[in-house]
């Protein structure tokens, strides 16, 4: 079967800009408290339905995967990426990495405590959010938990240079109501849906939902 055009691009896009990518980025989330208390939060709400296995969706070089083994999780990154998995391998010797896709996670059924998708759904082209939230729902036991992160707007944007390299990568950005809706619809409650204005740097607010696949059926 051939791969969808958007996964193309992705993983070349972050092939090409891995290292420089893996310098840049991790230590961003020392200046990210609120998110930092949100992945505190995740980790506790894991904790208290007693399963503390969890994967990074889109890890990328592996810094919030390392960051929630610290938090005391079962942390693996997934990533379209090979070269990002192997920055991440490089760097953070404690999780284990492996190159996957949200749309198609190489994980058994309701196997996980928690999904993380920070920043990582924003490559999808919107008709393939439900597709990922039923992979999410999948993967995950009764009562795990599911942690998303997004720039809020509705626009379609497209970046061809990144860190001096030539890339063809599609941004999607999200409004917190409809991936709400889209969440239930595939079978999540939706816990917490938090707004951030944006910071000094940043152009757009920022969306963070906590949702959770029911302990048991409805």
């Amino acid at each position: 079967m051939s791969e969808a055009p958007f996964i193309a691009a992705a993983r070349a896009a972050y092939d090409a800009t891995a290292e420089p990518y893996a310098e840049a980025v991790p230590g961003k989330l020392a200046d990210m408290p609120l998110d930092r208390a949100l992945f505190g939060a995740f980790a506790e709400l894991m904790r208290a339905n007693q399963n503390t296995t969890v994967a990074d969706v889109g890890c990328g070089p592996g810094h919030v995967t390392d960051l929630l083994c610290g938090l005391g999780l079962d942390a693996v990154g997934i990533d379209l990426s090979p070269r990002m998995i192997e920055v991440a391998r490089r760097r953070y010797p404690k999780p284990r990495f492996e190159v996957g896709s949200m749309l198609d996670l190489d994980l058994p059924d309701g196997g996980l405590g928690g999904v993380l998708a920070f920043y990582s759904i924003i490559h999808l082209p919107w008709t393939e959010r439900p597709r990922a939230f039923a992979e999410f729902h999948r993967v995950l036991t009764p009562g795990g938990q599911l942690m998303l992160g997004f720039q809020i707007g509705d626009e379609r944007r497209h970046h061809d240079e990144a860190f001096g390299k030539p890339i063809d990568l599609a941004w999607y950005r999200q409004q917190p109501g409809e991936v709400a809706e889209l969440l239930r619809d595939s079978g999540f409650d939706v816990r917490t849906t938090v707004v951030t204005e944006p910071e000094e740097g940043q152009a757009v607010r920022h969306g963070h939902i906590l949702a959770r696949k029911p302990a048991t059926a409805a």
